[in-house]
């Protein structure tokens, strides 16, 4: 860490050796870095308030625009500096013009990435939200969105009393417009603080207002807590600001606001921590390598066991206790999991079940926003990959097989458009979900999103996956987890589910990580894993039972992510 940094040295936490999580293969890490980048990168939109990335532009050329006026903050992990932005509000005819730029470099997972920031809202006298713009482009092609914000008609004219929000999202050079009704005025949380400034600062208010965020195209409900006026050090002076506690998508943050609405200091429990700072220092950039091992410690679940897992993909029956983390939602039950209080198993299918037909199937055939599957390039597509199989379960299966194949497995910064993904051909386990479903709808075979932690040499690690509806007429119809990323069809038995749906329900996840606790009660291997008692070592485990896999491994010591289809 560097020594300027105003945080100040931070503890290592101790851990035993035989605790630590074994290094992953790169390939491998790289597919499952994703989910961990969409929780540190929408953390970073409640803290930063980011709603643009654009590599294209140049940082220097639009940084000139910002006046003396301009608010610059510096970004940190951890005590380390890992960016910085810097805002300005500017007056027009009708309201203002809110502007922000910036820049982020981060080291995950073996990968460094620099991305751009930049955010343009357009607002009344008020400050309320009226038309936003926004463009991502994680290096697989840009995502674009616009917003504008309709008034209520009055009732007789359109019969619609609510708010309306209309968002163009273009992928790939094709619109697709999209219509959201509200039941109040929408924000971003660029225009937060001058939001709370203007309805005043007063110690013990508490607002609920919705936040939409054109990253995951979700409307956000946030509760904002108004506390009392503190003296504040920001740099080597110390100021009043009153303190600011906000709660989004289950993330706690806290901020520290003046009268005028300047935020001079946000943090998260994550760690990520942003200061305002003169311009000079706010733009100095300091990335130690030793950001890719905080995030992955504090990303990976590593569970209390007496068996150890040497290859997951034998792992046919997986029973946890998993503490920390609120289990009434029912995406945690079904698909071959079932929970009990705090207890959860898992067992991987064999073949499908008999059981009645879903009747809420269908709807998980449909077009959305980021999953295109009736654009004609992923049709041609997914009727080539499943070419002469017949059967939804040959053809799911083919198609796991494909995708997997199909793409080069690389890391990439943004959110997966399954146009972008069949384009450029690469990506990790957010690209491989994207493109599967996409293409499984453009054949008829219902499937959606699933995400949750999978394990992987000592831990388990946040991941996406698909889920796949499989109808087979007299032999049965069910749910099953597939696995395009690592080539498993169906997905091993340590897939643990905790959201399902698009990266809107995947920010539920997003509290979770740090917090959650897990306890392996009971493993069961399949019958061509043969298990082997160790004897016992230093680390005092009673037993250690691992699976020798008759499956065939790949030159990296892994199957599927890392190399071609396997068998």
């Amino acid at each position: 860490m560097s020594s300027s940094s105003p945080i100040g040295p931070i503890a290592p936490r101790r851990r035993h050796a035989w605790m630590r999580p074994r290094p992953l293969p790169r390939p491998l890490t790289r597919s499952v870095s994703v989910l961990v980048l969409i929780a540190w990168v929408a953390t970073m939109a409640v803290l930063v308030n980011r709603s643009y990335l654009q590599a294209s532009v140049n940082l220097a050329t639009d940084l000139s625009r910002y006046g003396s006026a301009a608010e610059w903050r510096g970004v940190y992990y951890r005590g380390a500096k890992i960016g910085f932005t810097v805002r300005q509000v500017v007056p027009t005819n009708d309201g203002f013009r809110l502007e922000e730029d910036g820049q982020l470099e981060m080291t995950l997972l073996g990968a460094t990435t620099a991305a751009r920031i930049r955010t343009t809202a357009h607002v009344d006298d008020t400050f309320a939200l009226r038309s936003f713009e926004f463009s991502l482009d994680p290096g697989t092609g840009p995502i674009s969105v616009h917003g504008r914000v309709e008034r209520p008609q009055p009732v007789g004219s359109r019969g619609d009393d609510r708010w309306r929000l209309v968002v163009d999202v273009t992928t790939g050079g094709v619109t697709r417009t999209e219509e959201r009704a509200l039941a109040t005025p929408p924000l971003l949380t660029i225009n937060l603080g001058r939001r709370l400034a203007r309805e005043g600062l007063v110690p013990g208010d508490r607002h609920e207002w919705i936040v939409f965020d054109p990253a995951t195209l979700s409307n956000v409900p946030v509760v904002v807590q108004i506390g009392e006026r503190e003296v504040v050090r920001v740099g080597n002076t110390r100021m009043p600001a009153f303190r600011v506690d906000m709660r989004f998508a289950g993330l706690q943050t806290a901020s520290w606001v003046t009268d005028t609405g300047e935020v001079v200091r946000e943090e998260s429990p994550l760690g990520i921590l942003t200061l305002r700072e003169p311009a000079d220092r706010a733009t100095i950039m300091a990335v130690p390598g030793r950001v890719q091992t905080d995030l992955l410690e504090a990303a990976a679940v590593v569970p209390v066991m007496t068996q150890r897992i040497d290859d997951p993909r034998g792992v046919r029956r997986l029973r946890v206790r998993l503490e920390g983390a609120d289990l009434s939602s029912a995406d945690l039950d079904g698909v071959g999991q079932t929970i009990d209080g705090d207890i959860i198993e898992i067992t991987r299918p064999e073949t499908p079940a008999h059981g009645s037909p879903d009747p809420d199937a269908g709807r998980y055939l449909a077009p959305e926003p980021l999953i295109e599957s009736d654009d004609p390039a992923i049709q041609a597509e997914a009727a080539l990959a499943v070419g002469g199989f017949v059967g939804a379960r040959a053809r799911a299966e083919a198609l796991t097989r494909y995708v997997n194949g199909l793409l080069d497995k690389k890391p990439t910064v943004g959110f997966p458009s399954a146009r972008e993904v069949l384009r450029t051909k690469i990506g990790d386990c957010n690209e491989h979900t994207a493109l599967y479903v996409a293409m499984a709808r453009a054949l008829g075979i219902p499937t959606r999103i699933a995400a949750g932690l999978v394990y992987m040499r000592g831990a388990f690690y946040y991941h996406a996956w698909p889920e796949v509806y499989l109808d087979e007429g007299d032999e049965g119809a069910s749910w099953w987890s597939v696995e395009p990323t690592l080539n498993q069809f169906p997905a091993d038995g340590t897939h643990l589910r905790l959201a399902r749906g698009g990266l809107e329900r995947q920010l539920v996840i997003l509290p979770l990580i740090g917090r959650l606790r897990m306890t392996v009660l009971d493993l069961e291997f399949a019958p061509d894993s043969t298990s082997v008692l160790l004897a016992t070592s230093p680390v005092a485990l009673e037993s250690s039972a691992f699976p020798i896999p008759t499956l065939p491994r790949d030159t990296d010591g892994w199957c599927g992510c890392a190399g071609q289809p396997a068998p």
